[in-house]
């Protein structure tokens, strides 16, 4: 699992009510990766996902940009070792 990794971003902007949650799992499935996104009471969104760097830095290209209705203004990105705790990507919370 030494090419696996761990995405954790937080997304800030108009990121709620604007179908994000869905297209990012969509486009995490899409690209074989695991993990979960969910609304967070701040206005925000998490994500967490887990796969090949390359895919990942692919999802992250994603966030930075959202659906069409998403006005993103921040993403906060870190990386860590995968967990390997993940078999799906879902839609949580």
């Amino acid at each position: 699992m030494e090419d696996q990794a761990r995405l954790h971003a937080i997304v800030r902007g108009v990121v709620q009510g604007v179908n994000f949650r869905y297209t990012t799992r969509r486009e995490a499935q899409r690209l074989s990766l695991v993990g979960w996104v969910r609304n967070r009471p701040d206005g925000t969104v998490e994500v967490t996902a887990e796969g090949p760097r390359p895919q990942l830095e692919q999802l992250l290209d994603f966030l930075h940009r959202g659906p069409p209705m998403a006005r993103v203004t921040a993403v906060e990105a870190t990386w860590q070792p995968a967990g390997g705790e993940f078999t799906t990507f879902e839609i949580i919370g």
